[in-house]
């Protein structure tokens, strides 16, 4: 009888370790979903960017010249812009305008907004928040025709001086930007409000009845501890509010179209103007990134600030 061998147990094959992918398929699997993004922001927003600065290095236009052929003109866009009186009138109004209603009207008036409804009731703080929020979210448009009917010679504030026998005013002819310096305060007052409103909820109530109990009065409590302890958020909500008034167009350009004569022409539509109306795009582009470069220069400016109040 022959003695049956058993088989050797089965050996499994020796575990290979998974293939481990190259950092650059590693990169493409992770970045391959982003890529319609991307694209589309190529697209849509670098494109028209990169165009944007072509067309002011050129003398592109509507009609005449430019519109028959376009040539490359260099800096004499910019050149003609900086040495335009009508350039520099139209910077120094924006200059008033941005000063006046955002940097001194909206930011003063949102902060005393904001601490009265700190202090106030529940119902006043948002009944008085919801008036001021219903202001900011309606559109420039109708901001600006809403204050036109208000402010013009025929308007409801004639009619109501007339019923006090006062005699009418004329502030939409005799001093255009101030006019629309108080319709973009009345807008714009609420985005300063709500940031302001935050921070002051950050003050713990504990400090402020210290202060008081130390002899503080409400004068000194508000320079000495508040504006201190807020000074990050007026930084952030100078800046914020200087890029959006320095944008304002449509409100303006409803009340008064820039007028009587240039009075009221701040750059944005100064650069409308050129572009559209006298059909020289290559030139309203330049002014378009003059602009813009002000407001980097701006930014840049209350960036240095918040790194001093960092330090």
């Amino acid at each position: 009888m022959t003695a049956t061998v058993p088989p050797p147990p089965h050996t499994p094959p020796p575990h290979t370790p998974p293939r481990q992918p190259t950092p650059l398929r590693r990169t493409l699997l992770r970045g391959g979903p982003l890529v319609p993004a991307v694209v589309l922001l190529v697209l849509f927003l670098a494109g028209p960017v990169v165009y944007s600065v072509y067309l002011a290095f050129t003398n592109e236009a509507l009609r005449g010249d430019g519109a028959d052929e376009t040539s490359f003109v260099g800096l004499g866009n910019f050149t003609d812009a900086l040495t335009s009186p009508d350039f520099w009138n139209s910077a120094g109004l924006t200059l008033v305008f941005t000063v006046v209603s955002a940097i001194i009207g909206q930011n003063l008036l949102g902060l005393m907004l904001a601490m009265l409804i700190r202090r106030a009731s529940k119902p006043v703080g948002t009944i008085t928040g919801a008036i001021v929020v219903g202001a900011w979210i309606l559109p420039e448009v109708v901001v600006g025709y809403l204050w036109y009917t208000f402010l013009a010679g025929d308007g409801s504030l004639n009619a109501l001086l007339g019923l006090f026998g006062l005699p009418d005013q004329e502030l939409l002819t005799a001093l255009p930007i101030i006019a629309v310096s108080f319709a973009n305060i009345w807008r714009g007052t609420a985005f300063t409000m709500l940031v302001y409103t935050a921070a002051l909820a950050e003050i713990s109530p504990d400090i402020e009845e210290a202060a008081t109990i130390d002899g503080a009065g409400p004068v000194q409590r508000f320079f000495e501890l508040t504006l201190p302890l807020i000074r990050r958020a007026v930084a952030t909500n100078l800046m914020l509010i200087t890029l959006q008034t320095l944008s304002v167009f449509g409100l303006i350009y409803v009340m008064t179209a820039g007028g009587p004569g240039t009075s009221s022409q701040t750059l944005p539509l100064f650069m409308y103007e050129q572009a559209f109306s006298y059909g020289q795009l290559g030139y309203g582009t330049a002014v378009a990134l003059l602009l813009l470069l002000i407001g980097g220069v701006a930014s840049l400016g209350y960036l240095r600030l918040l790194a001093k109040e960092d330090s």
